[in-house]
This record gives C-alpha cells, sequence and structure tokens, in this order.
C-alpha cells in the first residue's frame, strides 16, 4: 500500500465483529455497530516535542487496537475502506 500516515497519526483496518447473537440469532447488516476494534496497518514517525524531538509512538504496525466509536477518519486505499487517525485517539492495545 502506497500511503503513510504523518506525525503521529495511524492508518486502522476495522476487525468484522461477529454476525450472530449468543443466542444464534443473526444480526442483519443495518443492525449492526461498526466495531471499534482494528488492525495498525501503518503508522507515522511520531509527533514532535517543543525541542524539536520525536515522541516514539506506543503502537506499530500489525497490533490489534481498541479505539473510540466516533474515532478517525474514513478513507478509501485502494477499493479498501480504513481509518485514520490520531494515536491519542486509541484507547488500548489488545493482547
Amino acid at each position: 500500500m502506497a500511503f503513510t500516515p504523518l506525525h503521529d497519526r495511524v492508518l486502522v483496518r476495522r476487525v468484522e465483529g461477529d454476525e450472530k447473537t449468543s443466542g444464534g440469532l443473526i444480526i442483519p447488516e443495518s443492525a449492526k455497530e461498526k466495531p471499534a476494534e482494528g488492525l495498525v496497518v501503518a503508522v507515522g514517525a511520531g509527533a514532535k516535542d517543543d525541542d524539536g524531538e520525536r515522541i516514539a509512538m506506543d503502537v506499530k504496525e500489525g497490533d490489534k487496537i481498541l479505539f473510540g466509536k466516533w474515532s478517525g477518519t474514513e478513507i478509501t486505499l485502494e477499493g479498501e475502506e480504513l481509518l485514520i487517525m490520531k494515536e491519542s485517539d486509541i484507547m488500548g492495545i489488545i493482547a
């Protein structure tokens, strides 16, 4: 993929949730919520502090993350829908 986020931004691919409830009911597309989990596809070099030094990113490519429901901006790259967000929008890394 020919896209590199700048500064403290992260490119994320959503991880799709279950299509059935625990009771076995199939959830239609119109009723599904967008998942708040994703895989980090690419990361920027990090923001700069007041002295111009880079602040290292806490996430890396391949990390599975949890982010806020309204976080990020949806973009389409090479026909795939992805999210680009600031690292501060990420709540945590799922082990």
